[in-house]
Parts: C-alpha cells; structure tokens; sequence
C-alpha cells in the first residue's frame, strides 16, 4: 500500500506543484507539438523513481510516464473551450485508474474483493457516499426550488418563511453539538453565519440571495452532520 501512496504522491507533485501555468497554455495551444508536454511526461517518471528510491521500478516508471502522455494527449485534442472542467476529471480519474492497475500489476496486492464485500462498514460507507454526493444534492435541489425562483421575484424583501427555518436549522445543530459534546462546533456555526450579516445588506435582493445561500448552508451541513453521525453509529454495532 505504501508504494501506491507514494505513486499517488509523485502523481500530484508533478501534475499540480511542478507544472507552471504558463505550461498548461503551451500544452493547450501546441498540443502535441509542445515541448513542455514531454517535460512533463519525463518529470512524472523522475519523480516516481525519486520518490520510491529504487531502480528496480524503472519499467514502472517508464510505463506511467507512457500512460501519462497517452491520457495528457486525449485531453489536449478532446477538450474545448465549454467542457474544460469535465475534461480536468476525466483525466484525473484515468490517471488514478492507470497508476492502480500498473501497482496492481506490479507489486502483486493481495486484495479479497470477497471480504469487502460481505464486510458491513464497506456497504455503510458505500451508502452514505451516495447519499451525500448524489441523493442529497437531488433533495435539495427540490426543497429549494421555491426559493431559487424567488430570488429574481423584486417585490419582496425576504424569502418566504426563510428566517423561520434558518432559526429551526440553527437550533437542530447546536442541539446535536451539544448532546455530542462537540462545543467547539457551535463557535464554527456562529463563525459561519457571521459571514452573511443582514445589517450589511441594503437591497432586499441581496438579502434574498443571502437568506437562500444561508439555507443551502445549513442544510448541507445537517445533512452532512446527520449522515456521520448515522454511520459512526453503525459501524459501532
């Protein structure tokens, strides 16, 4: 596992800490044709042989560096000007991808997949993942929706019962801060509200957009709260 780290590790010094913006613009305007993007390839072999201190591990190297320029190179002529985010993803998740299955293939992990998957805690994480990352986003979405149109509507100088459920969200947490000994938590909400003051706002739309952002806090945090407090409950048993 150690080794895999340590390829992660060398991954993110050589694609985040070692290449300047300026050579992100020359990989993007000359594409293949860059020489910055074969700088980069070969910085990502170094590091890996730097960072696991061992020759022996050459062809790993040389083989990330491969897989590298490879899904470097998809990235350059697949992205456009529109989907440049989408394709930042794409192409950090197919990097971890290679660098897993050429740890895999050479260091020869023994991984019971069978254990994993009778094992409660993986399904319990599994779930709360899903629900943190995709469910909840869903629900809120709805339960907002409302809102969300309110706050292009000039009339009214306040959401509709906003005040009324930031307090009921307010008063949910620092009962669950309280009742878990987590007093420390109570001074971050407080923090955190502080940030969207309504004394400083002078058009109602802003106070809008504040109350509706103040809300969409809150219930992340909830749900946030609710879901860990669930899990480390279950994996307790």
């Amino acid at each position: 596992m150690i080794i895999l780290i340590k390829l992660i590790i060398a991954h993110f010094i050589g694609d985040f800490l070692l290449q300047p913006k300026s050579w992100v613009e020359d990989k993007e305007n000359r594409k293949a044709k860059s020489v910055k993007l074969y700088l980069h390839i070969l910085i990502h072999g170094l590091l890996v042989l730097l960072i696991l201190w061992d020759l022996n591990y050459w062809l790993l190297a040389l083989l990330l560096m491969l897989s590298h320029g490879i899904i470097d190179i998809l990235k350059l002529y697949a992205q456009k000007e529109g989907n440049k985010s989408k394709w930042f993803l794409i192409d950090q998740v197919l990097h971890v991808i290679s660098i897993l299955g050429l740890w895999v293939l050479f260091v020869k992990p023994e991984i019971n997949f069978a254990s994993w998957y009778e094992n409660t805690n993986f399904w319990v994480y599994s779930v709360a993942l899903l629900f943190i990352t995709i469910v909840s986003g869903i629900g809120m979405r709805e339960i907002m929706s409302n809102w969300s149109k309110a706050l292009n509507d000039e009339e009214d100088e306040s959401l509709k019962n906003a005040g009324k459920y930031i307090g009921i969200l307010e008063r949910l947490f620092v009962f669950i801060f309280v009742v878990t000994g987590n007093w420390e938590a109570i001074g971050f909400l407080l923090a955190a509200k502080s940030v969207f003051r309504f004394g400083d706002l002078k058009e109602s739309k802003d106070r809008k957009l504040t109350e509706y952002i103040l809300i969409g806090t809150l219930l992340s945090f909830g749900i946030a709260i609710a879901t860990g407090m669930v899990v480390l409950k279950l994996i307790e048993k």
